[in-house]
């Protein structure tokens, strides 16, 4: 599994979320790719939300940002900040970076941190991570931004008050239908 420890301020294990949804996407001239088919099993144990000392913690990693639905789930279990770690390569999709995470965080009333490598790799050279990680707050709007070519720590600030208040603004959890959605499971493209 592809997975990720919650550790909390007091350095206790809270728990793991194992990503759900596992890529199988060739990138770069030589073939190399992302072929995590052949060495990651799918997650099975839902999406969970840690109750951390500063928020309630969900997580979804790299390729799940993609996936609409494990993100709503965060949202509905409680999450106030989701963090998405990826390890994203430019070109298929950098241009999704900035613009699926945000609407995530605006559809669900919650801040998202997500965190994205820089350089390559050797050597399979299969092309440069990008870095750009950021924070975004309920309203989709950027706090805090990294650059695309050094490894850093980026700060930004998180108020819980927001997140309440832009919930009771745009009532998406309230106006959800859920009875409509049954058959959603079983819609094949």
């Amino acid at each position: 599994y592809n997975t990720a420890a919650v550790i909390d301020a007091d350095g206790s294990y809270l728990g793991k979320y194992r990503k759900h949804h596992i890529p199988q996407v060739g990138v770069g001239d030589k073939g190399y790719g992302f072929w995590e088919k052949y060495y990651f099993k799918p997650g099975n144990l839902g999406y969970p939300v840690f109750d951390t000392a500063f928020a309630k913690v969900g997580v979804y990693i790299c390729y799940d940002r993609h996936f609409p639905e494990g993100a709503r789930v965060l949202g509905l279990n409680g999450a106030e900040v989701v963090f998405n770690p990826s390890a994203t390569v430019a070109g298929l999709s950098e241009y999704l970076w900035k613009l699926e995470q945000p609407a995530h965080a605006v559809a669900n009333g919650y801040y998202l941190g997500a965190i994205n490598r820089v350089g390559y790799e050797g050597p399979w050279n299969m092309g440069e991570f990008y870095g750009q990680s950021y924070l975004v707050d309920p309203r989709g709007e950027f706090v805090a931004t990294g650059s695309r070519d050094q490894d850093e720590v980026i700060i930004g600030e998180m108020n819980k008050k927001f997140i309440r208040e832009v919930r009771d603004t745009w009532q998406f959890y309230r106006d959800r239908r859920p009875e409509t959605y049954e058959k959603m499971g079983q819609l094949l493209p």
